[in-house]
C-alpha cells in the first residue's frame, strides 16, 4: 500500500478577510513533491480556509491512489482534534467541511497529526499565494509558484549541520538558483471546482534517450557537484563527507553505449524489441571500459537486465576482470504502445495522451509505465544496492530514466528538474550515498572518454 503525508493550510486576513488555503502531497517513502493545491476563496474564517485545505489536500492523495493510506499533517489544533474525533464539531460552517473531508478516504486509511506552524511551511507558503493572487483579481497559478522552493531553502538553512559560516546559506541559495525556472514544465490540474493543482511534470522525455525531444538545458557538472542532499532529508551545504560518516556507498552511473534507435531518436524502453548494441555503440562501451580501468576504483558491476546494458557492462567487466549482477530495478520506463516511435510520430497519433503524460509523472503512456512509478522502483533499488555496497564503489550501467532519477533524488529535486539534464550515449554520472541518508552528486554527463 502507498503512504502519502498531506500536509495543509490556510489562513484569513481578517478573519474573516480574504482567504485562501494550500496543501501538498508527499511520497512518505521518498520524501518527494506528487501535487500541490491552492486556490483563493473569497471572504472566508481562518478554520473555514483550514478546512478547504484539508479537503483539497485529500482529494489530490485520492486522485493519486484511492487505496493509499494517508497521514494529515496540520498546524490547526482545531482540525487536527475534530477530525480525529476528539472535539465535538458545533459550528455550522464546519460540519459540511468535516463530513466533505471524511468521505474521501475510509477513516481506518486516514490519521492526524498536528505539527507546528514552522513544520508546516510548504502549505503555509501555498495558502500565502493564492490570498496574494486573490488580492491581484486573479486565481493561483502553479506555474508561478515558489513554495516547494522556498520551504526546501528554509529547510536547508535550518536544518544543514554547523560548518564555516555562511555554509548554511550557501547551500539554501545553490539549491534555489539550481532549480529556478522549474514551473515551465508544471500543468495545472483540477483538484476541485477553481482549484489550481501542479503535478510535476516528468523529467527525460524521451526516457532511454533513444527517442523523444531534447531537453531544455544541460546541468553543468562541475556547479552541480557542490550541491547535495536526498530525497527525504535536507540538503547538506558542501559535498565533502563528515569524518564520523565514514566512506561513503559511490555509484558510477553508466548510460549504455548507443543502439540502433539512438540517432533516430525513438522510444526505447523496457516495453519493446530490447535492440542491442550498434557498431559505434560497442566502440563506446570499449572507451569506457579503457578510461574506467585506468581509474581503478569500481569494486562491482550492477546491470540493468536489458541487453544494451548487459553488452554493455560486459565490456567493461571483461577489462576488469569483475562478474556482472542483474538488477531489475534499474531497467528503462516501458514505454507501452510508443516503443519504437518518434516523439513527433507519438504527438501525431496521440496528442492527449501525450499531454497527458507530459504534465504528469503519474500519467502512463497506454499499457506502459509512468514516471511516479519508475521513481518508486528505482528508489527501492538505490537502498538495496547502498545497503549491499555500503562503502564501496558500484558501477551501474542503466539508462537515461533511472540515471535522471537517482540524480534527481540525490539533490531533493522536483521531477521537472529532469528537463534540465542531459545524458549521452555511453556517459558517466557518479552520486555518493552517506550513512545519515544524505548523497552527494560528483559528476553528470562525462563525456570525456569518448573523445
Amino acid at each position: 500500500m502507498r503512504e502519502f503525508i498531506v500536509e495543509a493550510d490556510g489562513g484569513s486576513r481578517g478573519n474573516p478577510g480574504p482567504a485562501g488555503y494550500g496543501s501538498v502531497v508527499i511520497d512518505a517513502a521518498t520524501g518527494e513533491t506528487l501535487m500541490e493545491a491552492a486556490e483563493y476563496i473569497g471572504v472566508a474564517t481562518n478554520n473555514v480556509a483550514e478546512y478547504k485545505g484539508l479537503v483539497a489536500g485529500l482529494k489530490a492523495a485520492h486522485q493519486l491512489d484511492p487505496a493509499a493510506s494517508v497521514h494529515v499533517r496540520m498546524d490547526s489544533k482545531l482540525v487536527v482534534e475534530q477530525m480525529s474525533g476528539r472535539w465535538k464539531i458545533k459550528h455550522p460552517d464546519m460540519k459540511p467541511l468535516a463530513a466533505e473531508a471524511a468521505r474521501i478516504f475510509p477513516s481506518s486509511q486516514v490519521t492526524y497529526e498536528w505539527i507546528p506552524r514552522d513544520k508546516n511551511k510548504h502549505a503555509d507558503r501555498l495558502a500565502n499565494e493564492a490570498m496574494d493572487a486573490g488580492k491581484r483579481g486573479e486565481q493561483w497559478s502553479p506555474s508561478a509558484s515558489t513554495a516547494e522552493l522556498d520551504a526546501r531553502a528554509a529547510r536547508s538553512a535550518a536544518e544543514a549541520p554547523t560548518g564555516p559560516p555562511g555554509d548554511a546559506a550557501a547551500g539554501a541559495a545553490l539549491a534555489r538558483a539550481a532549480m529556478a525556472g522549474r514551473g515551465g514544465g508544471a500543468a495545472g490540474a483540477s483538484a476541485g471546482a477553481g482549484a489550481g493543482v501542479s503535478a510535476g511534470a516528468p523529467g527525460g522525455v524521451s526516457g532511454d534517450g533513444d527517442g523523444g525531444v531534447a531537453v531544455a538545458e544541460t546541468v553543468d557538472a562541475r556547479a552541480a557537484g557542490n550541491a547535495s542532499g536526498s530525497a527525504v532529508r535536507a540538503p547538506r551545504a558542501g559535498w565533502a563527507a563528515p569524518a564520523d560518516l565514514g566512506t561513503p556507498a559511490t555509484f558510477v552511473l553508466l548510460r549504455h553505449g548507443e543502439t540502433p534507435l539512438t540517432p533516430e531518436k525513438r522510444f526505447s524502453g523496457s516495453g519493446g524489441s530490447d535492440p542491442a548494441l550498434s557498431d559505434v555503440g560497442r566502440e563506446q562501451a570499449e572507451r569506457v571500459a579503457a578510461a574506467l580501468a585506468a581509474r581503478g576504483t569500481v569494486q562491482a558491476i550492477v546491470s540493468s537486465p536489458l541487453k544494451r546494458c548487459q553488452e554493455t557492462a560486459r565490456t567493461v567487466a571483461a577489462r576488469l576482470g569483475l562478474d556482472v549482477h542483474l538488477e531489475d530495478g534499474l531497467r528503462e520506463t516501458d514505454f507501452g504502445a510508443w516503443e519504437g516511435l518518434t516523439f513527433g510520430e507519438v504527438r501525431e497519433r496521440s496528442p492527449e495522451e501525450l499531454n497527458a503524460w507530459l504534465a504528469s509523472p503519474d500519467a502512463a503512456p497506454p499499457g506502459g509505465e509512468s514516471f511516479a512509478e519508475v521513481t518508486r522502483r528505482v528508489a527501492a533499488a538505490r537502498d538495496r544496492l547502498t545497503r549491499a555496497h555500503a562503502g564501496r564503489t558500484v558501477l551501474l550501467v542503466t539508462h537515461v530514466t533511472p540515471i535522471k532519477t537517482l540524480v534527481r533524488l540525490a539533490l531533493g529535486a522536483p521531477p521537472e528538474s529532469l528537463f534540465r539534464m542531459e545524458l549521452s550515449a555511453a556517459s558517466v554520472s557518479a552520486v555518493a550515498y552517506y550513512a545519515d541518508g544524505n548523497a552527494s552528486l560528483r559528476l553528470l554527463n562525462d563525456t570525456s572518454h569518448l573523445r
